[in-house]
Parts: C-alpha cells; structure tokens; sequence
C-alpha cells in the first residue's frame, strides 16, 4: 500500500464535509491561518465567501515560525487564493 493510499483509507471523524462546509464550521472559533507567502495569521474567524476569502476579527501576524507576534490589527480579510491552510488554535 502506498502511503497516499493509507491517507485515503483513513476515516474522517463525523459526517464528511465540503472544504467550505468544514471551514464555515469554524466561525467565531480562533482559527490560524498561514498563507503560501509562509505569514501566520491569528484570529477569530468571522465570515468566508464562496471563494474562501477569509474575514478575522482581533488579528494578530505572526512570524513565519509562529514564536513571535509582529503585529496586531482589529480586522482582517485574506484573499482565498493566498491561503495554504486554516486550522482551529488549540
């Protein structure tokens, strides 16, 4: 078996979601996202559109190893294009 093959055969917890599904489930949470460019952003997630352009809320920049903030802003929009991925901050 090849290793994509065990990533496909591995299960998703719960119902299986769209990417835009799963990423709307995250809104209100604080979400990281990090972007093609390797910039972090912090922030609560407050809207996408189908695109998946991202609006935060309370954002913060991170350095690219994510030690670090570089600095803070009240609201931000990542164009969908730019983003490499999105996660829940644990």
């Amino acid at each position: 078996m090849s290793p994509e093959d065990a990533v496909a055969s591995v299960p998703l917890a719960g119902s299986r979601k769209s990417p835009s599904e799963y990423v709307a489930s995250m809104r209100g949470k604080k979400v990281i996202v990090k972007l093609i460019g390797g910039s972090i952003f912090k922030g609560y997630l407050a809207s996408l559109d189908g695109y998946l352009n991202i609006a935060l809320e309370q954002t913060e920049e991170w350095n690219s190893e994510g030690t670090g903030v570089i600095g803070t802003f009240g609201d931000a929009l990542i164009r969908g294009n730019n983003v490499y991925y999105i996660s829940l901050e644990e």
